[in-house]
């Protein structure tokens, strides 16, 4: 059945975004690729892709026949990489993104754990905040913290990280130390947000503390979507931030930071993988069951 191969080809096309990229991918030149698709576009009696001469576009057919096709090509691709690993341990070149403070942090010691583990693994990381389409770019795995969109992706828990207040000597020193949630609004609070103002859930640390959770709507100069820059300002003295409590450690130890309200603690951030389909090449599923397993010990 030549139009099986039509549509693995179609759908190299998509991901490719034009016949140009694609016939460097598969090796098969340009007209070729084209003549194949239309062939195809025969085959079935509708149009799939608009043509320009610098671009294509997918028409509304051809983003169900794609959204479709993309699963039965990867089911293929994945059975021959399954009978291949039988014989093998994983290989192959596996794409994630990763946040860039958490991979600093978190991921490097363990993703060189990892890659000692399995050599014939080969790895290529993209660390910006960037949004990533799992279903046409390249990307096998998507590491990210917060609660993941609704979405029809598959989301896969990693770990839920305590976090707490911190804020460095000298701060504290010119403004007050908050003694009780209600003074964070008098206070520069450094804010992983976008809007104007963001809400803080407040914890008690003990089970049998009275009282249940706060919301506290904080202001302050500074709104970040970097981690790592708002420890650094923390640190610089700028203001009070939620944190991570491992990620802190170190500042802790050498009083580059103190702990702020001590009795309260944030909602845990949780760490999500997630993927365009649950049907994984073995690398990419034991890369994730690995992270599950390390990063289980950072919940605690």
């Amino acid at each position: 059945m030549e139009w099986l191969n039509d549509m693995a080809l179609f759908v190299e096309v998509v991901k490719a975004r034009g016949f140009r990229r694609a016939a460097e991918a598969t090796g098969i030149p340009n007209s070729t690729l084209s003549r194949r698709i239309s062939q195809l576009e025969k085959a079935i009696g509708l149009r799939l892709l608009r043509r320009s001469t610098r671009k294509i576009a997918l028409t509304e057919a051809g983003q169900r026949y794609f959204e479709r096709c993309k699963r039965i090509v990867d089911e293929a691709r994945l059975a021959h990489e399954q009978l291949d690993e039988t014989l093998t341990q994983p290989s192959g070149l596996l794409r994630a993104s990763l946040p860039v403070d958490f991979a600093h942090i978190f991921l490097a010691p363990l993703i060189a754990e990892f890659a000692r583990r399995y050599p014939d693994i080969h790895f290529e990381f993209d660390l910006t905040p960037r949004h990533i389409d799992l279903v046409t770019e390249p990307v096998d795995v998507v590491i990210r913290m917060g609660e993941p969109p609704d979405s029809s992706l598959i989301a896969r828990p990693l770990a839920r990280l305590p976090g707490s207040l911190y804020a460095s000597p000298r701060y504290l020193e010119q403004f007050g130390e908050p003694q009780q949630p209600g003074d964070l609004v008098r206070h520069e609070c450094l804010r992983f947000s976008a809007a104007g103002c963001a809400l803080w859930t407040l914890r008690p640390v003990r089970e049998n503390t009275a009282g249940e959770a706060l919301e506290i709507a904080v202001g302050g100069r500074f709104r970040l979507n970097n981690i790592g820059m708002i420890q650094r300002l923390a640190i610089l003295d700028m203001g009070i931030a939620m944190l991570a409590e491992k990620i802190v450690a170190d500042d802790l130890a050498n009083d580059r930071l103190r702990r702020v309200l001590p009795q309260w603690q944030s909602t845990p951030i949780s760490v999500y993988a997630i993927t365009e389909t649950r049907l994984l090449p073995a690398k990419t599923q034991c890369f994730i069951e690995f992270l599950q397993e390390r990063l289980a010990n950072a919940s605690q």
